[in-house]
């Protein structure tokens, strides 16, 4: 419990301002007077002192200073004589006296009220931070968690692709190593303090480069169209996973032979969902290829990022591959 005002000082006594101060100069007056046969003369303001600064540590400037003018003219007229409102140099010197120690504590009292609301504006401060770190720690700790086990699941199914067929083993390893080297980017570009504001058109655009130049491919372009879509992070994560698998399966079997072509990415909303579209102008999936992928690593993969979406996709394949993801956009 504090016995500092939660409020900054008030400048101009309120309701409540008002009635304390009233209150403090009502009973410092009849002290005063009670005490005033058995003190010597020379103690006009003795229980005016303290009543103005109670009244100004607890009600503010405004309703210190009514109290401080009350007692003054209550202490000139009843205890300073000669008796009434006479002026005189020495009545005068007393007042000049009381307006002095008066302000002085009034003063001292508002700067330190002032000191105590910027104390507490930093505590606030300080206490929204703690809390914003201890957030970001949980978000982080669950990332973290997140992705090793997304790690572990691709090496086990590697593992078990490997133990089908020994000689794919360098095969399995470089797609492996090529997945966790995009997932790293992928998280590199979302947590860039300087990218906290990118446009989801502007961040697939440089994760795609980002796949492309990991995959060492220069004969195919791509093409990214988002406008004015905002994903909240964790979606956008899984969302660029997502493309960066698909357009991972497409560079592998689209453009054989090093077959030049063109990859476009589309993200466009459609009521209350988001629509994504992934085409590409290769060779397509043949129909041994297409058997062989749904049921391989990246499909699967594929599929549980979908779900985590809550989405359904679909794969045609025509004039090219065309891969479309339609999920909630909240």
């Amino acid at each position: 419990m504090t016995f500092f005002p939660t409020e900054p000082p008030a400048t101009i006594p309120g309701r409540k301002g008002l009635a304390l101060a009233l209150g403090t100069f009502a009973v410092a007056l009849g002290l005063r007077m009670v005490l005033d046969g058995s003190l010597p003369s020379g103690f006009p303001y003795l229980t005016f002192f303290p009543a103005v600064i109670i009244t100004a540590f607890f009600g503010g400037v405004g309703a210190g200073s009514l109290c401080a003018l009350l007692c003054g003219l209550a202490a000139w007229y009843w205890f300073i004589p000669p008796a009434g409102f006479a002026l005189t140099g020495s009545s005068a010197l007393a007042l000049g006296f009381y307006v002095f120690i008066v302000t002085v504590d009034i003063g001292l009292i508002y700067l330190m009220h002032r000191a105590m609301q910027r104390l507490r504006a930093e505590q606030a401060v300080s206490s929204a931070l703690a809390e914003q770190q201890r957030t970001m720690f949980e978000e982080l700790q669950h990332r973290v968690s997140n992705n090793l086990a997304f790690i572990a699941s691709l090496l086990n199914m590697s593992r078990r692709r490997i133990a089908g067929d020994p000689a794919a083993a360098p095969v399995v390893i470089d797609e492996a190593r090529a997945r966790i080297e995009t997932m790293a980017r992928i998280h590199r570009r979302l947590h860039d303090p300087n990218s906290v504001d990118v446009p989801v058109e502007r961040y697939l655009v440089e994760m795609c480069s980002d796949v492309l130049a990991i995959a060492g491919v220069r004969h195919v372009t791509c093409v990214v169209s988002a406008p004015e879509i905002t994903l909240d992070i964790r979606k956008l994560t899984t969302l660029s996973h997502f493309v960066a698998e698909v357009l991972t399966n497409s560079l592998k079997h689209a453009f054989p032979d090093g077959r030049s072509g063109e990859v476009r990415i589309s993200l466009t909303r459609q009521g209350d969902d988001l629509v994504l579209v992934i085409a590409d102008d290769g060779v397509g999936l043949g129909p041994a290829l297409d058997e062989q992928d749904g049921h391989g690593i990246g499909m699967r993969i594929m599929k549980s990022l979908a779900a985590h979406l809550r989405g359904e996709w679909t794969v045609s394949s025509e004039r090219g591959v065309t891969t479309r993801l339609v999920f909630p956009a909240q």
